[in-house]
């Protein structure tokens, strides 16, 4: 193993006043020591202790100086360079993206790439690539990395024992950490675009929220007071599964709602009652809601998929009743779905404030950041860092 990068997962035993001060300091950003004594209740020794024993590890560093009323200044102090660094990594079906930040949220790279083969085992192999152009784009080996996050498509367990391609996966996981020697953790997709709607988006102001991903393929993810609800094999919110269709002369069949909700199935219903006075069909959900301007057929099409969502949206309410639902995805994002959603959701339940996502495409992405900063900071803590899957060696134990 690369020695450089195997350094990067060393987790110092911090005192217990040195840990509420870097806890203070990165759940609310920069601060003096006077605002940390306060905060604290620390006593200035105590405080001046903690905050040495900080700045000696890298883990705090001065970050500006704040000017009192009566002229007399004291030093902000935020998270040092060796707090080190996370990357967040979406692998979708179509699309892989990754984002590079700091622990103290500094952004140090972007990427995204069309996958030119959507097979599991290609968009798999894309992760190394993906990883390492990522790392090329600044100066990694000045601080330490201290997490990888992936987001898939996918139920995510401890065992990944329904994973397609699982083994050219683990397989991956295992070259990552040989070269890195961080912690890799796997979650849900939706799971993280739910979280970060609630860290950066429409979910800010509330504590239980529902984001349901209408796409290419179908999802919902639970969050509860910040943490995710993942049930009890880590498929809570396959709303895919659901029975559907179901009544006395049908019977459902397996995922049926994942495909009759998706997109290419939208666009299928289109095609087939399309007439031939008004061109050709759409080719692309976003065609089709533009249309809908102009043309009825669009309208009805578009009225009808947002009744279908709101029911949907109204089975979820009545077992789960959240504050908030969140639409999200390549067609669950467009506002005109909302008050056909917001109009079924009221009538086949009870009223549910309905939003559609703030950041849009960069939801899973930030989301897999977002998760992988959580997991790196409980770590520096001293805490078990949460996670659906990690990847089990000997540089991703519990300290």
């Amino acid at each position: 193993m690369n020695t450089l990068w195997s350094k990067a997962t060393e987790t110092p035993a911090l005192t217990e006043s040195a840990r509420a001060v870097l806890r203070t300091i990165a759940g609310g950003g920069p601060a003096t020591r006077p605002q940390l004594s306060a905060a604290l209740a620390f006593s200035k020794p105590t405080m001046s202790a903690a905050v040495n024993e900080l700045e000696r590890l890298g883990l705090l560093a001065p970050a500006g100086v704040n000017r009192g009323s009566v002229g007399r200044t004291s030093v902000t102090y935020g998270l040092g360079r060796a707090a080190g660094y996370v990357i967040g990594v979406d692998c979708g079906t179509t699309h892989i993206s990754g984002v590079v930040e700091g622990l103290d949220g500094a952004s140090h790279a972007t990427l995204e790439r069309a996958l030119p083969d959507t097979s599991a085992e290609n968009r798999f192999l894309m992760i190394e690539q993906l990883v390492a152009d990522l790392l090329g784009q600044f100066d990694a080996l000045a601080a330490p990395l201290r997490a990888v996050v992936v987001a898939l498509p996918n139920i995510i367990s401890q065992s990944l024992d329904r994973m397609l391609g699982r083994d050219v996966l683990l397989a991956v996981l295992a070259r990552l950490d040989s070269v890195y020697g961080a912690p890799l953790l796997l979650e849900n997709n939706v799971n993280c675009a739910a979280l970060a709607e609630f860290h950066e988006g429409a979910a800010k102001d509330y504590s239980f929220a529902m984001y349901m991903q209408i796409g290419v393929k179908t999802g919902m993810g639970i969050v509860l007071d910040g943490k995710l609800f993942r049930g009890f094999r880590g498929g809570a919110g396959e709303i895919g599964h659901l029975p559907f269709p179901w009544s006395e002369t049908a019977q459902p069949t397996w995922q049926h709602v994942e495909t009759y909700m998706g997109s290419a199935a939208l666009l299928e219903r289109a095609a087939a009652i399309w007439p031939p006075s008004e061109g050709k069909p759409p080719e692309s959900a976003s065609e089709l809601f533009a249309r809908a301007d102009h043309s009825p057929v669009a309208l009805k099409i578009v009225e009808q998929h947002a009744q279908d969502i709101g029911n949907l949206a109204a089975a979820c309410v009545s077992v789960l009743d959240p504050e908030l639902i969140i639409l999200g995805g390549g067609v669950g994002q467009n506002p005109r779905l909302l008050p056909g959603v917001r109009s079924v959701v009221e009538k086949l339940c009870w009223p549910v404030h309905v939003v559609n996502g703030q950041l849009a495409n960069q939801a899973t992405v930030r989301g897999a950041v977002r998760l992988a900063i959580d997991f790196a900071m409980a770590r520096l803590l001293g805490e078990e860092g949460k996670s659906a899957f990690l990847h089990q060696t000997s540089s991703s134990t519990d300290p």
